[in-house]
């Protein structure tokens, strides 16, 4: 987990690697390796451009954690140098693909879960979480931009964590903590996290109520979320 700057839109808060989808992610579709457009398309439930959400993926955790989902051994120039231009916006992600002919491992996302932030909030995001394997013999590191920290650590202990006021968390990150919390090992959680396009990733659209006088987020399903009956 990384844990955003404190002026960031998060306020230094704990969460996992990611951003958003920029123009450079499609220009990169040639470079994907393991799922083709139309099955990028229909695992994320869109129309087209499901591949540019792989990409991002790629690219933001490269750029914020130093993982790279390629081969880092194709990559001719120092890696720490590379990231570094890509955040300071020096060298952009398709040159930098291009440049190395690197093939983004797109088939080690699994996508299992799609975040809609409520409508009264002003800031408002439509959030895609991917699980992957760490790849062997790379080290994850904060990139100290957008970043101030970074740390591994189970689910179970993160939830118990920003119980106790140690860490920051916000509701869709507890959330998907909690589902990862469920499993015991992680090929548990792999093979869950595999199946869940087989199943249907339903996109979750979250409710802010008042019940006794305070505002509470409700799930789709909920007692008190607009259309369920109590």
């Amino acid at each position: 987990m990384v844990r955003r700057h404190a002026k960031s839109s998060f306020g230094a808060a704990h969460a996992f690697p990611g951003g958003v989808v920029d123009p450079e992610d499609k220009a990169v579709h040639d470079y994907c390796t393991g799922v083709a457009a139309k099955t990028a398309d229909a695992n994320l439930g869109v129309k087209a451009d499901g591949l540019d959400y792989y990409s991002a993926a790629i690219r933001e955790l490269f750029e914020e954690s130093g993982v790279l989902l390629a081969d880092p051994g194709a990559v001719t120039e120092d890696l720490d140098a590379a990231r570094d231009a890509l955040n300071d916006r020096s060298d952009n992600w398709a040159d930098f693909v291009r440049r190395n002919k690197l093939a983004l491992q797109c088939d080690q996302l699994h996508y299992f879960s799609h975040w809609i932030t409520p409508t009264p909030l002003r800031k408002r995001y439509s959030t895609r979480f991917f699980l992957a394997v760490m790849p062997g013999e790379q080290v994850a590191s904060h990139c100290g931009w957008e970043l101030t920290d970074s740390c591994w650590i189970n689910a179970s202990d993160a939830l118990a964590a920003g119980r106790a006021g140690d860490i920051k968390l916000h509701f869709p990150t507890i959330k998907t903590l909690e589902s990862i919390a469920r499993h015991k090992t992680f090929d548990d959680l792999l093979d869950w996290a595999s199946s869940c396009v087989e199943w249907g990733v339903t996109s979750i659209l979250a409710k802010i109520i008042e019940r006794d006088g305070r505002e509470e987020i409700v799930l789709p399903g909920e007692i008190g979320y607009p259309g369920t009956e109590a």
